[in-house]
């Protein structure tokens, strides 16, 4: 019984273990002035505009869809992250008194950071078939993502947004056009030139430990000091209510082995770091957003790991 626990807390410690030890060595190698805000800022427009669509563009070309594309799994993600939207707006005009605030806390509430430390975990639980399996639920749930951000936003904002404009930021997410363009390549069973795939795969391998760098190093608990009511009700949600709905609706509807650990692992990843850019963009509270982000970065680490305990101990992942 003992050997079996540590079994699952070994695994737990290898999914989560890396993610903690990369985060830490940024916000170390920032605090030593080895990374700055210029590193910052260029490493992680680099990660979003070409080595994170790279990566999903490899991994989703190299996939046969008839074979690994689970439509129930991303129908299920749509429609939970739709019914937390929900559930996140109503608890946003009863518990956070500043109205303006409620937009960023809602978005902090649904929106996982599924493309970096989501598929960071799926590849350190599963592998590439891990990493196969969850790109084609992180790139369309992220439309989702976007498009309700943009509403909660607006919503708290008292802000006009053109549905035009929208839909054109959405089609022009450097994620979606990644997984638009490797679509055709999926379904035909073309087969890419070495080079191209060579080239491609270099830049997908360096996309999570950049990225996870340049997080732990943005990483700032701070301005946490002041208030941190909203950022605490947003990340009780994100890290605790989110996965719970998340696996315990996946689980009655029949989910089980790596489709439940993906809707965990995805559903439990901190709140996304593009909300941050998006609230700054649309004149929200950009540091409540920072705080929440933070928060949920180094809660998430442990909420995951005792997931992923249960989960494995009761033998459903």
């Amino acid at each position: 019984m003992i050997s079996e626990f540590l079994d699952t807390l070994e695994f737990s410690l290898s999914v989560t273990g890396p993610i903690f030890v990369i985060l830490g060595l940024g916000a170390w190698l920032r605090r030593i002035g080895m990374i700055n805000d210029a590193f910052i800022e260029v490493g992680s427009r680099l990660v979003f505009n070409v080595t994170l669509p790279a990566l999903l563009f490899i991994s989703v070309s190299k996939t046969h869809l008839d074979a690994t594309a689970n439509f129930a799994l991303i129908g299920f993600g749509l429609a939970a992250t739709l019914l937390v939207w929900g559930a996140g707006e109503l608890t946003a005009r009863l518990a956070v008194r500043e109205e303006r605030d409620r937009g960023v806390v809602v978005q902090g509430i649904f929106r996982s950071n599924m493309a970096i430390i989501g598929l960071a975990y799926c590849v350190n639980a599963y592998g590439e078939p891990g990493l196969a399996a969850a790109s084609l639920y992180v790139g369309l749930v992220t439309i989702l993502f976007n498009v309700l951000s943009v509403v909660s936003l607006s919503w708290s904002l008292h802000a006009s947004q053109n549905p035009w404009r929208v839909l054109r930021s959405v089609a022009m997410n450097p994620l979606i056009i990644g997984i638009v363009l490797a679509l055709p390549v999926s379904i035909s069973g073309l087969q890419l030139p070495g080079i191209l795939l060579q080239s491609g795969e270099y830049f997908a391998r360096m996309t999570l430990p950049l990225a996870l760098l340049c997080t732990g190093a943005a990483l700032d608990f701070r301005s946490l000091r002041h208030d941190p009511r909203d950022a605490v009700l947003a990340a009780a949600g994100k890290l605790v209510a989110v996965p719970l709905l998340f696996v315990l609706a996946g689980m009655a509807l029949g989910f089980r082995g790596m489709d439940l650990g993906i809707l965990l692992l995805m559903s439990s990843a901190p709140s996304a770091a593009a909300g941050y850019v998006m609230v700054r963009a649309m004149g929200g509270n950009a540091a409540l957003a920072a705080n929440i982000i933070a928060l949920t970065t180094v809660g998430s680490l442990f909420t995951t790991s005792a997931g992923i305990v249960v989960l494995k101990g009761m033998g459903l992942m």
